[in-house]
Formats: C-alpha cells, sequence, structure tokens
C-alpha cells in the first residue's frame, strides 16, 4: 500500500512532526508527504480552487482520495480498516488523502473523493491533523495484520 499525503501548508519542526515521523516510519507502508503552498493574499474562494488544484496534482498517480474535512463521516479506527482493506482488495493501491487549508477544501475535493473523513466534530489544528492521521495509518496497519496495538 502506499499513501500520498497532500496538505497546504508546510509543517516546520515541532513535537507533532517528530511524532508523525516516527508513525511513518512505524508504518510498513510507502508514506509520502506532499505539502503546498498557495499565497495568502489570494481571496478565500480563489486560493481554495488553486490549493484544489495542487492537491488534485499531487495525488495525479493515486488510484483513490480520501479528503480530511470537518463535514464528512466520522468513523471509527476498525471502519476505516475495512475501507483501507477494500481499496487494497480492489487494486487500489496507492491512496491520496488530502488536508485543506485555513479555510478548508474547495468543493471539487470533496465531490471527487472516495470517502470525506471528519476526524470528529472538534476543530483540529491543520499540522496536528498530520499526526493524528499518521497514529492512525499505523493503527490501520495493525488492525488488518492482527498485530495487538488497537485494543477493543
Amino acid at each position: 500500500m502506499r499513501i500520498t499525503i497532500a496538505a497546504v501548508g508546510k509543517m516546520k519542526t515541532s513535537p507533532e512532526r517528530e511524532i508523525m515521523l516516527r508513525y511513518f516510519k512505524q508504518t510498513p507502508w510507502q508514506i509520502a508527504l506532499k505539502e503546498i503552498d498557495i499565497k495568502k493574499t489570494l481571496e478565500s474562494a480563489a486560493r481554495k480552487k488553486a490549493e484544489a488544484a495542487l492537491l488534485f496534482d499531487a495525488c495525479a498517480d493515486c488510484h483513490a482520495i480520501i479528503a480530511l474535512d470537518e463535514r464528512g463521516k466520522a468513523l471509527g479506527s476498525a471502519a476505516l480498516a475495512s475501507i483501507f482493506s477494500g481499496f487494497q482488495n480492489n487494486g487500489q493501491s496507492h491512496i491520496g488523502i488530502v488536508i485543506g487549508g485555513q479555510d478548508g477544501l474547495d468543493e471539487s475535493v470533496r465531490e471527487k473523493a472516495a470517502l470525506v473523513l471528519s476526524f470528529g466534530a472538534l476543530t483540529w489544528p491543520h499540522m496536528l491533523v498530520r499526526t493524528m492521521l499518521a497514529e492512525q495509518l499505523y493503527r490501520m496497519h495493525t488492525l488488518l495484520t492482527g498485530h495487538p496495538y488497537h485494543r477493543v
């Protein structure tokens, strides 16, 4: 399984980044983080459209896209692992996961996504979402391989 995480904004050196990288190393899947940046001078709608184009470019060779968005489905870890297993079983071995910027995702991203996923009703800092996603990727791998990391 290959995962491309396409995210708006550059993550600086921080404890969150170190935790994210640690989970990436623990997960045997090939995970690439592609960070994009857009000029803040653009008006919100124009910026979201420009970000969408760059996010799509970053995931151009992905077989399916998952969009992280507050309006998405809130799934449990086992349900999400099951979806990833379905991707694998259908030959979709390269999954793109997109994280929008400060104004969220353009509607075109949500429309194209195979799954629009929410990390709950709370609002999370975008940089922390990357760390939470890294942990969930590791957790999904352990669920799919029967490792005892995930406990019910």
